[in-house]
Formats: C-alpha cells, structure tokens, sequence
C-alpha cells in the first residue's frame, strides 16, 4: 500500500513538473494542413499516398518558402507566459519520431512567440510533404513534453501567396416534409445555404417527370414563386428512370453573378466562380417537389451545402435578451453560410469581392471562427482587384492592419507594404491637407497605382444612395477624409510593426495633420456637429459617425455628436450599422449601443428574422432595398459589435498577446461568451445590477495578458479580484484590473457607509 502510495505521489509531483503540450499547431495560420477532400467531401487518404492516387483530390498546399509556424500555449495555472520553444522540422516521420531534425532545429529558443515563428531551416521543396512538432517552456519552470506531430505539403510553386483549405461539402436532411397533396410535396430545410440538391426516388416507367422547385422563402405554406427583389427562386424538371436512382439536380448559373468579363460591370472587377469540383450552387431553404405520388423519407432529399470549413463550436453567446441572442445567431450563421466561395463576397446577387463587404464581415468571422487565413486570401485579392469606392479603397489599410492585430502573423504587411501605403489614397492630398476625387487628380497613374481597372471611381459615403441621410457631396467630404485620417494612422501602426521608424513617424505626422485640417475645415463651430463637406452647412448623420468612431472629434464635442446622432436614429443602411455603433460603444454609451442591437423595428437585425430570413441581408427590409438579395455579410455587423463592444472582447497586441476585456452592458442582466483567438478561447459572463453589483468571470488563454475594465458603479465601491480585495486603477466611468492567464472572478459592488449591498 506505501509503495502504491508513493508512485501516486510521485506521478503527481512529474505532472507538476512537465508543462501541457502544445495543440492546434498552424502553418501560415492553417491547422488542419493534414486534411484531404474529394470533390468536398473528407477523404481517407493521407499526404503521402496522393502521388499513387488516381482520383482529383483537393487539398491545402503550403504556398511559400519560409512559413510560420504557431501553436496554442496549454496550463492549468494561472498567469502562464511562455519563455522558451523547441521546434523540429523534417523530412520524414521517421526521423521525428527519433527527435531528429533533417531540415530545422530550432534549440531552445527564448521567446514568447507563441503565433507566427518564421521557418528558417533548409530551403523547402515544392511538392514535398513535411513534418513538425514543438515543445515549450513556462515562467512557471515547467517543460513541456513534444506536441502531436503535424505534417503539410508544399505547393508546386512556392510563390509566399496565402493558403487556403478547399470547400467543403455537407450532407443535409429536412427538418420538416409536408404533403400539399397526393403527388405534391414541401420540404423544409430550417435555414438558406449556399447548394444543391440530391434525390433518391423511385419510378415504375420511362415518362415520369416531376418538378422541383427551390427556392430562399415560403408563402402560404409552399415555396414563394415570385418572392421580388434578389431574393432567389428556380423551378427545374427532372426526368425519371425506371427503379429507384440518386439524382444530382444541376443548378443553373445565374447570369448576375457568373461573368467574368471586368468590362461588362464597369468597375473593372469580375465575379468569383464556384470551383469545377464542387459545381455550381444557389441559396435555399426550402423545395417543392411535384408529381412524384410515393411519400418522402428525410433521407431521399438531401441539400448538400458548400462551404468553407468552419467549427460551429468555437464560439458561442447567450444572455437574458432573447432578440439578442436571435440576432447573434443569425450573425454568425451569416459567416458560415457566406463563405461558400472560399473568399468573402458581397452575396449571392453578384458573387464580387467587395472592401465594404470584408469591413463588416472581418470582425464578424474573428468573433465566431478562428480562420485567419479566409481575410487574408481576401485582402490580398483586393490589392490587384479593387473596387470604385473612394473610401473603400482605404478601407484596405484598416483591415490589414486588424487582420495582424488578430492574427499576429505580419507576412502580408512585409510583402505588399508598399502596395499599403498606396492606398492611403496621399495621391489625392490637396493644398488643404484634405483629398479630393473632384480636383483632377484621378489620372491613369493614380489609378495604375492603386490598380484599379474600371470607371466611375468616386466617393460612395452610404449604399443605397438614399441611406446617406441626406448627405451633400462636395470636393471635399467628412467621410472621405475621415477615412483618410484613419488610413494614415493605420500605416504608421503597420510601419512601427515592421520597424519602418521613418514611415511610422512620417504617416502619423501626416495623420496628425489631416486631422487638424478635419476639425477646422469641416467642424461647425456654432453647432458642434461636423459638415458633410466644404462648402454646405449640412450635417448628416454619417459626417458624424465617422469622426467619432475614428476619434477625430474633440472630447468637448462628443455629448453633443452622440446626442445629435441618437437624434437620426438608424438613418443609415447595414453598412453604415458598423461604424456607427462602433462609435456609440467607443463613447462609452451603452445604454443606446443595446437599444440599436435589441431592436425590433424596421430597421433592425431582428427584423431581418422577422422577414423570414436565416441569413443578414442586404438591407434593413426590400422597401430599402427593392433589388436587394438575402444574403449578405455586410449585414452582420451585430455579430462583431456583441462579441468586440457588448462582451468588450478585443486584441490590444497583435495576436492577442495582450487583450482588453471591457463589457458595456447597460441594462442588460447576464450574458455569456466564447470566443475563439489564436491563443486559445477567451471565455467571459457577467450577472448584472445596474448600479449596485456586477460580478464579472474570464477565461484568458495562456501566454496572454489581459486587462479587464469593470462599469464603475458608483462613486463609493468594493472592488475583489478573485475573492481578494483589490483596487484597480479608475478611466472615466470604468475601473481597470491587470490580469494573466486562467479563469479570474471580478466583482464591483456599490457600498452604503460601511455596508456592502448583498
């Protein structure tokens, strides 16, 4: 029994000592590089075997020379940093399993970089197959033991252009299956993908024929045959065989959104095309299938869904407000079904990568999927093809940089810094400091230089036009500069990161200046509220939104901004939605952040559900939008602003080494969040009484720090952190706490004298 008693000992005292291995390793952000489909669907066959293979496989191949390597940091204590790593990479199996390392050896290397440590072994092949794993150290003295291997192969051409997963295929059953009569069928697959349909039937003779139709709504309980706008129907005849067969319906392409002639558009861009191996598809919901007498099985009618590989367990929300917790659904349900060309599009109308699509959508994917490299492919597409939006053209720098911030992984910023910085748009600075598209300045070099192709290059503020809230176009606008500022200060941050210290210093001088210029050209001194331009007194709500949400508006001037701007109500589109609670929340307004967010009226995510929708849509309804489609991501704004605002879930370093954790709930009483990052999840619940306590639980990954923000309550307050009393530093209306790693209970409570509120 003693004996038995100290080999318990001893193993716990060896478990206290070794450090969880590393998981979920990445190369160039990609974790599954081990995975092999056949025409969508996952095959079983390993990177290996492929050269025997007779099938067309899809796989993801490693595109560049010098990847980077990452992994997520595992402990079960509390204020866990990583100080060291080991890295083996070979050529084979093998010799890894033996810990030798034919191509790279890194040592024990001191550092923290958990995220995106550079390959700098032997020269990799093209169409070589290799093999890693890593092992690390902890500040708490721990050595890890080796992670799972990972192995990935190289592409034939090694170009450094980003990786991507190919599209996948899922199998999916009716929820429900209703006779409309005897030979007559509805089908109902509970919500829009992006796909086709499989049929198993049966039929005793040559000439049968039954109709399906498909199609993105229902009226009076059948499909809606005429459902007006974008919104999509189609009806197809489907020839029958004798005895029972599987039937492949083919969809038919849809001219709006399968050319690919840039000129035909005028914007000099063409659409994205679905791959050969998976073919092509349409969005629907729900089938009608007509003249085939025998009843339906779930499993005779199967939607097989394209998308891009997403994990519908990395992140999750609830709260106390069911209409928020519909609309964070149909949010991140939005990223799952739109990713369904493997690059961000606008939606199914016209299948075009758009920036002011990706400048709601990014966000949105970072707060339900941990898959990085789906933005990057996009941004870096958006280089060579860009669109006719003058700030959206900008919008560019401001997504690669919050692409690095998320990700931590700075490939992109190396390689195209300089096409960055040119689309900053400084060619169209005038003498003013501000730029224009009006002053002659839009010359064939200027657009060679930001590659853009097409015509009609102009300032767009809001789409549809009349959700601009009226807005005056002048030669110079408070939305474009607005966006120019931010675009500047961006590339100064892109410069620091790359230790560019002249450029870093140079663009945020110019910023500075731009921003100077904006307060004094375009800030009405009698009003307090910003102009839409030079040259009209006009204010809209959009020259209002933007200088706010990109800090540009003087403090003094901020009630008045947010007054006026609750005053117009969402007198903008589901663009604007974006940067318009962003500067709510950032002003620290709560209480009309959650108001916008838990909405029902017309213009509201709930109202998109409300419509019959499973997907965000173009528009806060069709009477905003007659020709607007059900489907669009840069109708999920909510999906970021719940996880980034509401919960206060965002990255101050990049890779979230750092993160700020600061909720803004308003009166909302409980609320729960994962939320994937590429250190780990990042777990945070309040319980809330507005004004007298507020208990607040995180999870941090390990090798990250934190720093937590709690509403200050009141003016006399207990503060504990952990059970323990603590003090906190004091912002504004809010109380900071440095954390580290682990899970940590915060609690604020409002004290009377000497008495704590229970």
């Amino acid at each position: 029994m003693n004996r038995i008693r100290i080999t318990i000992v001893f193993l716990f005292f060896v478990r206290l000592c070794i450090a969880q291995a590393p998981s979920h390793l990445t190369t160039d952000m990609l974790e599954h590089t081990d995975r092999v489909f056949l025409d969508g669907y996952p095959a079983n066959i390993s990177l290996e075997d492929l050269s025997t293979a007779i099938e067309r496989y899809q796989l993801t191949e490693i595109r560049s020379a010098q990847p980077y390597l990452g992994w997520v940091v595992n402990s079960d204590q509390s204020n866990t940093l990583q100080t060291a790593y080991r890295i083996l990479v070979a050529s084979s199996r093998e010799l890894l399993s033996k810990e030798q390392a034919d191509m790279w050896d890194s040592g024990r290397t001191e550092s923290d970089n958990s995220v995106s440590v550079a390959y700098t072994g032997k020269p990799l092949q093209p169409s070589t197959v290799y093999y890693w794993k890593v092992k690390t150290w902890d500040n708490h003295g721990l050595e890890s033991v080796f992670s799972q291997v990972r192995h990935f192969i190289t592409a034939k051409e090694l170009d450094g252009l980003t990786a991507r997963y190919p599209l996948q295929i899922s199998d999916e059953q009716p929820v429900k299956i209703r006779p409309l009569g005897t030979t007559h069928s509805f089908i109902d697959f509970g919500k829009v993908s992006f796909g086709r349909l499989k049929l198993t039937l049966s039929s005793g003779k040559e000439t049968d024929t039954v109709i399906v139709r498909l199609g993105e709504c229902a009226k009076d309980g059948q499909v809606d045959r005429r459902p007006g706008a974008s919104i999509r129907y189609a009806e197809y005849k489907l020839p029958l065989m004798p005895g029972t067969h599987t039937y492949a319906l083919k969809i038919r392409p849809d001219k709006r959104n399968t050319n690919i002639n840039p000129a035909s558009n005028g914007i000099g861009v063409s659409a994205i095309l679905m791959p050969g191996y998976i073919g092509e598809v349409m969005p629907f919901r729900y089938c009608e299938l007509e003249n085939y007498p025998a009843p339906l099985l779930p499993g005779q009618i199967v939607r097989q869904t394209a998308t891009y590989p997403f994990d519908d367990t990395a992140s999750a929300f609830h709260s106390s407000d069911t209409v928020l917790n519909q609309v964070w659904e149909l949010c991140k349900y939005s990223v799952k079904a739109l990713s369904f060309l493997g690059t961000f599009v606008d939606g199914d109308r016209e299948r075009i990568t758009y920036e002011g699509d990706i400048i709601v959508g990014q966000p949105t994917r970072y707060a339900v999927d941990r898959r990085y490299e789906f933005t990057r492919y996009s941004l870096e597409y958006l280089i060579y093809s860009p669109t006719w939006p003058t700030e959206w053209i900008m919008q560019e720098v401001l997504m690669i940089r919050d692409d690095y911030l998320y990700s931590g992984n700075p490939a992109s910023l190396r390689r195209y810094y300089e096409e960055w910085k040119m689309k900053t748009l400084a060619g169209l600075t005038e003498t003013n400091g501000l730029i224009s598209t009006r002053t002659g300045k839009l010359t064939p070099e200027f657009f060679r230089s930001i590659h853009y192709k097409g015509k009609n290059f102009r300032d767009i503020v809001d789409w549809p036009p009349k959700e601009s809230d009226g807005y005056v176009f002048t030669d110079y606008n408070t939305v474009v500069n607005a966006y120019h500022y931010k675009a500047l200060r961006r590339m100064s941050e892109i410069a620091g990161a790359l230790g560019k210290t002249q450029d870093q210093a140079q663009f945020a001088k110019e910023a500075q200046r731009v921003k100077d210029q904006i307060n004094k050209l375009l800030l009405d001194s009698k009003t307090g509220l910003y102009r839409d331009g030079i040259g009209t007194d006009h204010s809209s709500l959009h020259a209002n939104i933007y200088p706010l949400a990109f800090d540009i508006a003087p403090e003094k001037n901020r009630r008045k901004m947010l007054d006026f701007i609750q005053s117009r109500g969402m007198a903008g589109s589901v663009y604007t939605a974006q940067a318009l609670l962003d500067g709510v929340y950032d002003a620290n307004d709560a209480a009309y952040g959650l108001q916008l967010l838990s909405s029902t009226d017309d213009r509201s995510w709930y109202n998109m559900i409300r419509a019959g929708s499973t997907i965000a849509l173009e528009a806060w309804d069709n009477k905003y939008k007659p020709n607007q489609d059900w489907s669009h991501i840069w109708g999920a704004a909510a999906g970021n602003i719940i996880a980034r605002k509401l919960m206060g879930i965002e990255p101050l370093e990049p890779g979230f080494r750092k993160i700020r954790i600061k909720p803004q709930p308003a009166t909302l009483g409980q609320a729960e969040i994962q939320v994937p990052s590429v250190r780990g999840d990042i777990r945070v619940s309040f319980d809330n009484q507005p004004g007298e306590r507020f208990s607040l639980v995180v999870e941090i990954p390990a090798n990250s720090l934190a720093e937590v923000w709690l509403p200050k309550i009141a003016t006399n307050y207990k503060l504990t952190v952990d059970n323990i009393v603590a003090k906190g530093k004091v912002d504004d209306n809010f109380v900071k706490v440095d954390t580290g790693s682990g899970k940590h209970c915060l609690v604020i409570e409002k004290i009377i004298g000497n008495v704590t509120l229970p």
